[in-house]
Order: structure tokens, then sequence, then C-alpha cells
């Protein structure tokens, strides 16, 4: 009797396990041609794309029927560019002496989860204070509800530079940070601040190559690093496997970055000509940001939102950012998508697309941008980016064709990741 019951029981685990899932789709929006396929199927066993098959097919009695016969089919998101540890209020620059890290921790499960609702199953998050390398354990072990997580843990800066954390704080409180802290000073600091974070378990390296506008500290745009800290950081970001992001909102730094060898610069605001010339010379991607710099320049002029040496930045810098984006795309520089997501609230990513737009960038190419360029960027081009055969299961679907109505990128309203439904 016992040996009976153990094989049922294995008989029905066995049913369970072998379930596939049968996405019925009216359009598949191709992400890498920008064309709209029509009334195909695709067939999801555990994680993974295990076909596309034409038509509407149903599986046996043990399979699960998707119905999306109505909607647009797309390939999972990915943001390039949140901060999935916080959002940004009036209250931010308090919170840094009353959060504790549990603090950070809870919230930052709420921020992950609205993140993949949106659409967003992967995103590379560029600094916090470290919580976001145990929001990525968390996510990947099935704990919380997250999109998939490439994290920067803590950002490297110099001196009061845009990363530092001790920035505005009185003298008994603001210490003598260092490598371990993110703060880098010479060559030695630079490769050691990159062997702290591959000890602490970070995915890539963040930069401040400039100032920025929502630390306090006086200027938004000066470089902030030399040259040869920047390669020494680029050079040992190498050998340990990195790739090296790096913040800039003015020219010169940005220019010292890419000489210095980064991958991606961040934001961008006041490139050159000539500093876009060298990034298409040198393959260097542009990750843009619009958002960003929409939302912070509307919330300086809330009074008391931000410091007054915050609003004065965001006020100078936030307005810049679109025309220079619609420039540098003209210009054929090699561009990908992020939003700086916690600057703004989390989940309302989608709304790039509408800026980049409005940037002469057409939605076709942001979707490309947001999806098969950034899984390049990561390294994952041979299974995220694209609905396809063997790719992982990260799949979402809007009501209307993004082509004709951007918008519809804002209200997501199927979500699978690996595989598995969070949204429907």
């Amino acid at each position: 009797m016992k040996n009976l019951n153990l094989i049922i029981c294995l008989f029905v685990t066995t049913i369970i396990s072998a379930q596939d899932i049968y996405i019925q789709c009216g359009t598949i929006y191709d992400t890498n041609s920008g064309k709209l396929i029509k009334d195909k199927t695709i067939v999801v066993f555990e994680n993974k794309i295990k076909s596309i098959e034409n038509g509407f097919v149903f599986g046996t009695d043990s399979d699960r029927i998707i119905n999306l016969k109505d909607k647009i089919v797309l390939p999972g998101l990915i943001d390039m560019h949140v901060h999935i540890e916080g959002e940004y209020n009036a209250q931010s620059y308090i919170k840094e002496f009353t959060a504790n890290e549990a603090d950070i921790a809870l919230e930052s499960t709420v921020y992950a989860k609205r993140t993949l609702m949106a659409g967003f199953t992967t995103v590379r998050d560029l600094g916090g204070t470290g919580v976001n390398i145990a929001l990525r354990n968390a996510i990947n072990g099935g704990l919380v509800d997250g999109p998939r997580i490439f994290t920067a843990g803590k950002a490297l800066a110099t001196t009061g530079g845009h990363a530092d954390p001790t920035n505005g704080r009185r003298n008994d409180l603001m210490g003598d940070p260092g490598p371990k802290e993110g703060v880098v000073n010479s060559v030695p600091d630079a490769k050691k601040a990159v062997r702290q974070r591959y000890k602490n378990g970070a995915d890539v390296i963040k930069i401040t190559a400039t100032g920025g506008v929502l630390s306090v500290a006086k200027s938004g745009q000066n470089p902030q690093f030399t040259l040869e800290e920047i390669k020494a950081i680029t050079e040992t970001a190498k050998n340990y496997g990195f790739t090296v992001a790096a913040h800039a909102h003015g020219d010169e730094g940005m220019k010292i970055a890419v000489l210095g060898g980064v991958n991606t610069i961040e934001h961008g605001t006041l490139m050159s000509e000539e500093t876009m010339d060298l990034m298409i010379k040198n393959q260097c991607y542009l990750i843009p940001t619009i958002s960003a710099g929409k939302q912070v320049a509307e919330k300086a002029l809330i009074p008391g939102f931000f410091p007054e040496i915050v609003a004065k930045k965001a006020l100078e810098i936030g307005p810049k950012h679109l025309a220079t984006m619609a420039k540098a795309y003209k210009k054929g520089v090699p561009m990908g998508f992020g939003t700086d997501a916690g600057v703004f609230p989390h989940g309302k990513n989608a709304i790039e697309f509408g800026y980049l737009l409005e940037a002469g960038i057409p939605v076709k190419e942001s979707l490309k941008q947001a999806t098969i360029i950034n899984a390049g960027l990561l390294g994952v081009q041979e299974k995220l980016g694209e609905i396809k055969q063997g790719y992982i299961a990260d799949i979402i679907a809007v009501e209307e064709n993004p082509d004709q109505n951007v918008k519809t990128l804002e209200n997501v309203i199927f979500v699978m990741k690996e595989g598995v439904v969070y949204k429907q």
C-alpha cells in the first residue's frame, strides 16, 4: 500500500512539473525589427520559452492556457539605471539619519514589486547603501517579488564628490571615508574600492565622474576623478568581470570617463559634440534618464522640497537634458535605456519612452534599447531581451501598439518573469 501511494505521488508530481504554459498571442512586437507578428502561441516550460508556434495552439488538459489574443506582447523590459532602495521626497535628506538598514530593506521590497508590475523584469541598480545586494539575493531566492537585479552595491566617489556618503554632515559626523565606503582619492584606492565591491557581491561598478544634482555638494558638473584613477577602476573592474557605469553631467568629466574606458555614461546632460564623437569611436553607450531631469526640475519649483543648493542645480541641469539626448541620437551615439527611477517614483519607469519620443527617438528604437541593447550591455543577450526559443520567459503585454500610442507602455497588463505569472 505504501509503495502504491508513493507511485501515485510520483505520478502526480511528474504531471504537475511537466505542465506547459500556452500563451496565445494576437500580436507579438518584435523588438529586433520593430515589426508586429500576428497569431502566435508561445509555449513556456519551467522558466524558458520552449517554442513559438503558428496560430493559437492548445496543449493537453494539464497545460495552462493564457489568452492574450487581443493584446500586444513584448519581452520583459530592462531599465539600466535605477536606485531600487529608495525614492526621493522632501524628507529624504533627513531619512539618511533616521532610517535603519531594516527600514531601507523593507521599503525596497515595495519598490521592487512595483517595478516588476510595471513590466520591467530586469534592472541595473546603480548605487545605494548596500542593501540592494541583499534585495537582489532575496529576489533570486524567491523570498521577494521583484525584477532581476544587477547591482553596483555602493557607488564610487571622490572625497566630497557626488556619491561621498558623508556630504553635508557636520564635522563630527563627517569622518574620513575610504575605499570600503566608496571614496577614492588615488590609484591604489581605486583598485581597492573595486575589489571591495567584488568582495561585497556587486555585479557592476558605478562611479560618479562629475558632480551631481541631488547631493548636497556645490557643483553639479565638475570633473571628480583623474584619468589615472578611472583607468585603474576600469582595468581592475575588467579583471574581476565588471563593467563600469559613469554618472556624468559635465562634459569635461564625461570626456575623462570615456577616455578612461568606462562602458556607459549615465545622464550625459552637457555632452559636447566632441565627446559624442569620442563615445561613438569607443562604443561607449549613453543611458539617457530624461525622466530624472524632468522630475527634478519640476520638484525644484516646490518651495522646501529640495535643499537650496540642490534646487539651484536641478534648475540649471534638468531642463537641458532632453535637447542633448536629441542631439546625441541624431549624431549616432550608441544608446541604451535607463530612467533613474528612485529620483522619481518606482513603477513609473515607462514615462521615459514618451520623453525619448519627444527627443526624436522612435518608439521602435527605444523599445530595442530597453530590451535587446540593454541585454547586450548586461552580457545576457543570449537569454534575455527577445521572445525567442530557448530564451528566459520574461514576457509582458499591453493593450495597444506602442508605435501608435506610447503611453500604453505605462499600463502593462500582463507580466511573466522566468515563466511565473505575476500580473494578469
